[in-house]
């Protein structure tokens, strides 16, 4: 395992992550609370992962509980990142699927929120402390950030960001959350066949010369680019992908086709998708999706594959140039693509 330091913070992370959303809600099958652990425990004392990203609402609660059962005895070797801000507690049976529930930010709710989330991890403090899903109310609150700074000042959190979500497009969320916030943090969804709008808030962050590091989710467009899948696939009925257009799947894989040369007799589509991801030093830790030992195993070992070479990286580039050979619907986003007190034209993907 490789590890780099957080830009801002006193500690470092391990690359490749571990998102509890896999063992906690569900939506890529049923793990139950002890498989789950047992699972969570071997990434640490196996593979040296550092960073778990957790939320209060995944499982209503139940990330956050796995988490907090899994490391009593070394929680100062873990790296605890989770999120607030849904409010399961009053919501969370009206949840149909991955739909949302409704967001409060009332300072009386996140304190409240965080004290729960402690109680769960059973800990006093947590390291990264997420907004979950920011929306530009958000960014904007004088108040919520104010609210996270006393939580710091308090020691019940190291530090704090944003996440962005759930799906891609939070454009400029993302983009001024970093340059009106200079926020420490920033996670989001960002990989080879969904690079948009995750360049474009990369490059802020460049521009702006901020000290934030990236967390990044959803590496392997929902398993897509792990290379598994075929067009005869068949998603289970618990499985979130089984409501996805059959377009998604027969573009998916016809793109995937053009990536085989990435894989090598010591290297899958899987690592090489995590390891051009990882050529970004701003990216801090990466977190694939695992669902099981042998997945852990495979994404857990990226680092001693080969790295992506200049030859490869570039014909990867020029891959990108005309959409991995696919022609496609241009992607409709949720997220706000132009500033709010703004007239400009919403920017476009790949621009």
């Amino acid at each position: 395992m490789k590890y780099r330091s957080y830009p801002g913070t006193d500690f470092s992370v391990s690359t490749i992550g571990f998102g509890l959303w896999t063992t906690s809600t569900g939506w890529w099958g049923a793990v139950n609370d002890e498989q789950a652990i047992s699972l969570i425990q071997e990434a640490y004392h196996s593979y040296g992962v550092t960073f778990f990203d957790a939320a209060d609402s995944y499982g209503n609660g139940r990330s956050e509980t796995q988490l907090g059962s899994a490391f009593k005895s070394c929680r100062d070797k873990i790296i605890y990142a989770t999120k607030f801000g849904y409010d399961f507690y009053n919501h969370g049976d009206e949840r149909r699927g991955q739909q949302e529930i409704p967001h409060d930010f009332s300072p009386k709710f996140v304190r409240f929120a965080l004290e729960q989330s402690l109680k769960r991890l059973q800990t006093d403090y947590i390291d990264l402390y997420q907004i979950h899903n920011v929306r530009h109310e958000q960014v904007v609150s004088d108040e919520l950030f104010g609210l996270l700074e006393e939580f710091k000042a308090e020691g019940k959190i190291r530090h704090y960001g944003v996440t962005l979500g759930p799906a891609i497009g939070w454009l400029y969320e993302g983009i001024d959350a970093i340059e009106q916030r200079k926020i420490e943090s920033m996670h989001m969804i960002y990989n080879l066949f969904e690079p948009f709008p995750g360049n474009e808030i990369l490059a802020a962050a460049e521009r702006s010369n901020t000290d934030t590091g990236f967390v990044i989710r959803v590496p392997h467009s929902s398993g897509m680019l792990e290379g598994n899948l075929t067009v005869d696939t068949v998603f289970p009925a618990n499985d979130h992908r089984k409501h996805r257009p059959r377009s998604w799947l027969l573009n998916g894989v016809k793109k995937v086709e053009t990536l085989r040369f990435l894989e090598l007799p010591n290297r899958n589509l899987g690592q090489a998708a995590l390891q051009w991801i990882l050529t970004n030093p701003r990216v801090m830790t990466v977190l694939p999706n695992i669902y099981d030992a042998a997945g852990l195993k495979a994404f857990a070992t990226t680092c001693e594959a080969p790295d992506l070479t200049p030859t490869e990286l570039a014909r990867i580039a020029e891959l990108a140039q005309t959409n991995f050979g696919v022609s496609e619907d241009e992607q409709r986003f949720k997220g706000t693509m132009i500033r709010p007190d703004s007239q400009a034209q919403p920017v476009a993907a790949g621009v």
